[in-house]
């Protein structure tokens, strides 16, 4: 199954896998900035205490509704993920509505209604606001939250949980919030396996009752759509929402480290690692300073490509594809971050490099023709901005919630363009803090850390697991002594067949169905003794990919071409996985297996065994200790959770007669024997946990050699 998975993860990348130029021979000239002639917007408050924000456009009859509370984050301590479900199950059925219902409501006027933890979204033909809106206040008022689809949401999150640990982005996210914020802080709270067992009705209808109330919210319509007419259809639906007493929350600001950290988290058998240097930083929306900084980062790595950390770490030293920066502006508090993903050998070297450029900023003035080209970006993304009428309606909504001067963002261009030099230093020297920093790493547990202490103020690396908490080593019982690797490798064979009987195979075909984003994928591999394979990918019953190795040459087409390999990595791979009973004879290819213990595997004790490839790449196996057969594999791509093992019969009458058999016109009989392969591997593929089922598994049928040629 690992042969036929792993092909699995390349035929999937395959198939799912002009900008214009610009001339830099010329400087961009600054030119005066321009007068900023904001769309109009109305508001009013309705008795209720709802404010309501009316930006009118009749360019095209489509009107839209965003309702949004203004309240603290809310703690939520060992049930953390409750709110962001209390907002996704608003819309999961109502007193008098089901989620068909909904749906299929929504769906015939060709609407838009989303809802989430601080409020809901709708949109439709203006001819059809009112038959929107009447679903829009049923489902905010009189939510249920089903039971049932809570257990479905928790169930799709516990997949979800299991692709984190390989996916380097999550990881780092995960570590950088709890040791930002602090797991006493909201934004310092991750969703566990352990937090969704905590889960219940009961805490959703609670936050929905404590929190939803009309004076602490603001609907924000956009479009097609006068202002009498909202005060008209804004008393009519949601006139009868009741005001209620909302409570406030205050919690500590967290601060910078006395000295730099080093937090470290494994990313299991990784090849690159991903590197963030971040710390909280007190920056409020609006504040004085904001436009400044945002210059700052701009110059350092935010959304340009001339980006300092861009310009160093991939067009100099080409460590990695991007490398970005960025400050974020909270009402509480924001945070800074700098982040890129490279190879684990320069892991340390890219470290230096972020704090180098971090420096930089710090002690040596920008250039003047940086800085102009830098504040003619933001110009234009600005400017850009401005075509949205629902921009106006989010400017106004900040100028209300964070008390903004009304002519915050009318003179956003003078202020962008009063930025100097001398600004932008003062702006590195308050908000950046390269010695007061917190470094992150998800990466390779056994080649990144030790390169990596000389940058710890205490001279220590914090270890992690990829939730943000303390590493603790898994507990492993220990192995009886007389069970070795061949041991337990032994049973497995014996449990699915006999690795006798696995060697008289001369070929195999296998075809297996999955989804992945609402198509069906069909991969089907054919196996011919000893080192042949083939893997079609089909979707929608089209061949999209196929990968052949025909014992001497690895041939790979996809919608992007054909590419043969002969030597490299891929060559090398494609060869391992074409072997027949390549597990069964692991030896004879340079392949180390080696017993670690005994672990707890979804409930049931496993023998956990390493795998090394010859390359040095390490995988783990896992073999049930009760029934001998392989439940799950773990490796760099993700988590395989390998289940439904089922008989296949292999033997009786056969197109290979002896010689009297030949003679006289018969057929040879052989010895039908049983063989076990699994039916159902759950496999990560990125962020997607995939649930792929074996439909059909054919030993020894007729194959023809052209099947290995293209």
């Amino acid at each position: 199954m690992k042969r036929l998975t792993s092909f699995f993860l390349l035929s999937v990348l395959l198939v799912l896998t002009a900008s214009a130029q610009l001339d830099r021979s010329q400087r961009p000239q600054p030119g005066p900035a321009p007068v900023i002639q904001l769309g109009e917007f109305e508001s009013f408050t309705m008795n209720n205490g709802m404010q309501v924000i009316v930006v009118e456009n009749r360019n095209v009859p489509v009107v839209s509704f965003q309702l949004t509370l203004d309240i603290d984050p809310v703690l939520e301590g060992n049930a953390k993920g409750y709110v962001d479900f209390a907002g996704n199950l608003m819309r999961e059925g109502t007193t008098t509505r089901t989620k068909e219902d909904i749906d299929e409501a929504v769906d015939f006027i060709g609407a838009n209604l989303s809802t989430f933890s601080t409020g809901m979204f709708a949109s439709s033909l203006t001819r059809h606001k009112d038959v929107l809106l009447d679903l829009m206040a049923d489902v905010l008022l009189n939510p249920v939250f089903p039971e049932e689809e809570l257990n479905r949401r928790i169930t799709q999150a516990r997949s979800g949980l299991q692709t984190i640990k390989t996916d380097g982005g999550s990881i780092v996210r995960n570590v950088s919030m709890t040791q930002v914020y602090g797991y006493d802080h909201p934004y310092g709270e991750i969703t566990t396996e352990e937090t969704l067992d905590n889960i219940t009705v009961d805490l959703l209808k609670d936050y929905y009752n404590t929190y939803f109330k009309p004076n602490v919210a603001y609907m924000v319509i956009v479009g097609d759509i006068d202002v009498a007419t909202a005060r008209e259809v804004m008393d009519k639906y949601f006139g009868q929402w009741e005001r209620g007493e909302v409570p406030t929350h205050t919690y500590p600001t967290p601060h910078p480290p006395a000295g730099r950290r080093v937090a470290f988290a494994e990313r299991m058998g990784a090849s690159q690692s991903t590197v963030a240097i971040t710390y909280p930083v007190v920056l409020t929306p609006g504040h004085e300073d904001a436009i400044k900084v945002s210059v700052m980062n701009s110059i350092l790595g935010g959304g340009v490509f001339s980006g300092r950390l861009m310009q160093n770490l991939r067009e100099d030293k080409g460590y990695t594809y991007g490398a970005r920066s960025n400050i974020s502006t909270d009402r509480l508090v924001g945070r800074f971050s700098a982040q890129t993903e490279v190879r684990n050998s320069v892991t340390d070297s890219t470290v230096v490099e972020i704090l180098y450029e971090m420096d930089r900023l710090i002690n040596e003035p920008v250039e003047e023709e940086t800085l102009q080209l830098v504040k003619n970006f933001m110009n234009g993304s600005f400017a850009r901005s401005l075509e949205s009428p629902r921009t106006i309606a989010n400017f106004a909504l900040n100028i209300s919630r964070y008390n903004l001067p009304d002519d915050y963002y009318a003179t956003y261009l003078a202020k962008l363009a009063a930025v100097t030099t001398e600004d932008v230093k003062a702006m590195a020297n308050k908000y950046l803090k390269p010695e007061n920093a917190i470094i992150v790493v998800a990466g390779n547990k056994d080649e990144v850390p030790e390169t990596l202490t000389r940058f710890s103020a205490s001279g220590e690396v914090e270890i992690f697991d990829a939730f943000g908490r303390p590493w603790v080593a898994p507990e492993l019982a220990e192995v009886p002594s007389d069970i070795t690797i061949e041991t337990v490798l032994n049973k497995y064979y014996e449990a699915i067949g006999g690795k006798e009987n696995f060697a008289r195979m001369e070929n195999m075909t296998q075809v297996m169905k999955t989804s992945m984003m609402g198509m069906e994928i069909t991969i089907t591999s054919y196996q011919k003794a000893p080192d042949k394979i083939r893997v079609e990918t089909a979707m929608g019953g089209n061949v999209m990919s196929t990968q052949l190795f025909d014992g001497q040459r690895a041939v790979v087409t996809s919608p992007m071409g054909t590419q043969e390999f002969t030597e490299g990595p891929e060559f090398e791979m494609m060869k391992m996985q074409a072997i027949m009973n390549l597990e069964m004879n692991y030896q004879d290819y340079g392949i180390q297996k080696n017993l670690e213990g005994i672990e707890n595997i979804d409930g049931q004790n496993a023998y956990k065994v390493e795998v090394v490839s010859p390359q040095g790449q390490k995988t783990y196996e896992y073999y049930a200790v009760d029934s001998g057969l392989k439940i799950r594999t773990e490796s760099e791509q993700g988590g395989a959770k390998i289940s439904n093992y089922k008989p296949v019969e292999v033997g009786g009458e056969v197109e290979k007669p002896g010689f009297f058999a030949r003679l006289f016109g018969k057929k040879a009989k052989q010895e039908t024997i049983t063989l076990l392969f699994p039916h159902r591997i759950e496999q990560q593929v990125g962020p997607q946990m995939l649930d792929m089922e074996i439909v059909e598994i054919k030993i020894d049928s007729e194959m023809e050699e052209s099947k290995f040629q293209l």
